[in-house]
C-alpha cells in the first residue's frame, strides 16, 4: 500500500512544536509576552506602518537563534509588482562595517597585522598626519579622519564620480585631521574604506573575495556578498524614495564607494546566520569576539555600538543608503535578536527595531500613525495652499493625536523647497511658516523661512528668521554668511 503524507497537517505539526519551543524559552520570564502574542503584535506594528507608507522590507526576530517571526511587507520591486519576503535581497549599508571588523581581527588571529599597528604601514603614499593612526582608531571611529560622505558636495557630486579605490582615497587623504587620534569619536565612512584597503593588502585578495572564503562561505551565507554594480543579484530589493505622494526609484550613485564601509548585501536569514555565529568561536576565538565587542567612545566597539535599549544591554549598528534603511540589534544577555533591512528612505530601521524590541520584552511602544506631512503634500498637489494651510491647522487643532507630528520636519522642508525650485516661492514661504509653526525651536526650519523671505525680497523677514536661526544654532555657518550679506545690502 502507497503511504500518502498529509505535508500540510505535518508541517501543521512540526510549526506548532516549534512555536511551543520558542513560547517555553519567553515563558522563563512572567514579565514578557509569549511568542505567538510578539509575532501577533509585531505584524499589526508592520502592517500599519504599511498602511501609512512607513515601511517596505522584511523582519526578523529570534530568540536562542529560532526564528519565530520572519516576514516580509511591501514591495522589493513596485514595477514588477514583486513583494518582499524573508529571501529578498537588500543592501545592508554600514551592516557592512560588522563584516569588516570581523575580517580585521581575523588577521589578527593569523599573525598578519596588529589593530595596534599605524594604518601607514599597510597603506601606499601615506600622508604623515595618518602615522598616529592606528588599525584600532580606524574601527572605533576615533581616528580624526574627515567622513567623505559629510563633505559639502558629497550628495550632488562626489558619489556620482567613478573613482577608482586608490584615486578616492585621495579625495580626503590631505584634508586635515579633526582631532588628535584617540582623542574622540566621530563617525568616519573614509575609516571604514581605509579597512578594506588593509584587508587587501595585507591577505592578498579582493575585500569580496576574502570575505566570501572566510565569513560568508563558513556561515553558509549564500544570499550574501559584495555589491559589484554589474552583478546580477537574484532576489534583489529595489531602493526608493518618497516623492510627490509616491515611491519613486532612488538615484544612481557609484556603489563602488561604499565598499568596506557600506557595500554588502544580504537577506534577513543570512544575517540571522550571522548572529547565530557570534555566539559561538566559528570565525574568531572567545578573546578576539570579547575584543570586537568592547565598547570604546561613544560606546562604539568593532563595528558594533553597545549601548542600552529598554533597560537592556544592546549591540547594534544601522546603516542607510539611498533607498534602503537597515538595523541588528543584538540582545546577548537574552538571546534576542532583531533584524529590520528596508528598501525604503521612508523607514528608519533603528525605530522599527526599537519598537520591535519594546513588543518583545512588554515595554511601551505606539503604532505608526498617519504624518502629518503627508496630509500637508497630498492636500496642496490635489486643491492647493489654501487648503492644505486649513487642513494642516485643523489636525493641529483638533486631531493632533491621530498623527505622526514628530520627525515630520524634514519632509515639509523638503517640500517647501520643491516649491521653490518650481519658483513658488509665496506658497514655500507658507508651508515653511507651518514647518517653523510646527517645529519652532529648529535652526533649519528658520533658516529655510529665512531664504524663503530673501528670495521674495522681503529683508526683514529674512533677517528676522536667519537671526532666530543663529540664536537656536550659532554653528549654523549659513546664517552667518547670509545676516552679513543681507546686513550691507541697501
Amino acid at each position: 500500500m502507497r503511504i500518502r503524507i498529509n505535508f500540510a497537517k505535518r508541517y501543521a505539526v512540526l510549526a506548532a512544536a516549534f512555536l511551543f519551543t520558542v513560547q517555553a524559552a519567553f515563558a522563563q520570564n512572567d514579565n514578557t509576552p509569549s511568542a505567538q502574542k510578539i509575532a501577533d503584535k509585531v505584524d499589526e506594528y508592520m502592517n500599519a506602518a504599511v498602511k501609512n507608507d512607513q515601511f517596505s522590507g522584511s523582519v526578523l526576530v529570534a530568540k536562542d537563534g529560532s526564528p519565530f517571526v520572519s516576514k516580509g511587507y511591501g514591495m522589493a520591486n513596485y514595477e514588477l509588482n514583486v513583494p518582499n519576503t524573508p529571501k529578498t535581497v537588500f543592501r545592508i549599508a554600514s551592516l557592512t562595517k560588522q563584516f569588516t571588523a570581523m575580517a580585521i581581527v581575523q588577521l589578527q588571529e593569523r599573525g598578519k597585522l596588529n589593530v595596534g599597528d599605524s594604518i601607514c604601514r599597510y597603506l601606499e603614499d601615506c600622508p604623515s598626519a595618518w602615522q598616529p593612526v592606528t588599525i584600532r582608531h580606524l574601527l572605533t571611529h576615533t581616528s580624526g579622519i574627515k567622513n567623505y560622505s559629510s563633505l559639502p558636495d558629497w550628495d550632488d557630486r562626489i558619489s556620482r564620480l567613478p573613482y577608482t579605490r586608490t584615486e578616492f582615497v585621495k579625495v580626503f587623504r590631505d584634508i586635515p585631521l579633526q582631532f588628535s587620534p584617540g582623542e574622540k569619536f566621530a563617525y568616519s565612512n573614509s575609516g571604514y574604506y581605509l579597512l578594506g584597503l588593509i584587508i587587501e593588502r595585507v591577505s592578498g585578495k579582493r575585500y569580496q573575495e576574502f570575505l566570501r572564503e572566510n565569513i560568508f562561505g563558513p556561515l553558509a551565507m549564500k544570499n550574501s556578498g559584495y555589491a559589484d554594480p554589474p552583478t546580477l543579484i537574484p532576489n534583489r530589493a529595489t531602493g526608493y524614495y518618497w516623492a510627490s505622494n509616491s515611491f519613486v526609484n532612488a538615484p544612481l550613485l557609484n556603489l563602488k564607494l561604499s565598499f568596506a564601509g557600506g557595500g554588502i548585501y544580504s537577506t534577513t536569514e543570512d544575517m540571522l546566520l550571522w548572529d547565530k555565529a557570534l555566539y559561538t568561536e566559528k570565525l574568531v576565538s572567545r578573546k578576539s569576539l570579547e575584543e570586537i565587542f568592547t565598547p570604546f567612545l561613544g560606546g562604539y566597539a568593532y563595528g558594533w555600538r553597545i549601548v542600552k535599549m529598554h533597560g537592556r544591554t544592546m549591540a547594534g549598528h544601522s546603516g542607510s543608503f539611498d533607498g534602503f534603511s537597515t538595523f541588528i540589534a543584538r540582545f546577548p544577555s537574552e538571546r534576542t535578536t532583531i533584524i529590520v533591512l528596508s528598501n525604503s528612505d521612508r523607514t528608519s530601521a533603528a525605530k522599527v527595531s526599537k519598537d520591535i524590541a519594546a513588543i518583545v520584552f512588554g515595554d511601551s511602544y505606539e503604532l505608526p500613525k498617519p504624518q502629518i506631512s503627508d496630509v500637508l503634500s497630498l492636500a496642496l498637489a490635489q486643491r492647493g495652499i489654501d487648503a492644505a494651510e486649513r487642513e494642516f491647522r485643523e489636525i493641529l487643532r483638533e486631531r493632533a493625536a491621530d498623527y505622526n507630528l514628530g520627525n515630520q520636519e524634514k519632509a515639509i522642508n523638503e517640500l517647501g523647497y520643491a516649491l521653490l525650485e518650481e519658483q513658488r516661492v509665496k506658497e514655500a514661504i507658507r508651508i515653511f511658516t507651518l514647518n517653523v509653526e510646527l517645529a519652532p525651536r529648529s535652526a533649519n526650519a528658520h533658516d529655510s523661512l529665512a531664504e524663503a523671505y530673501m528670495l521674495n525680497g522681503d529683508k526683514p523677514m529674512a533677517i528676522a528668521h536667519y537671526a532666530r536661526s543663529l540664536e537656536l544654532d550659532p554653528a549654523n555657518q549659513n546664517a552667518i554668511k547670509m545676516l552679513e550679506k543681507l546686513r550691507k545690502m541697501n
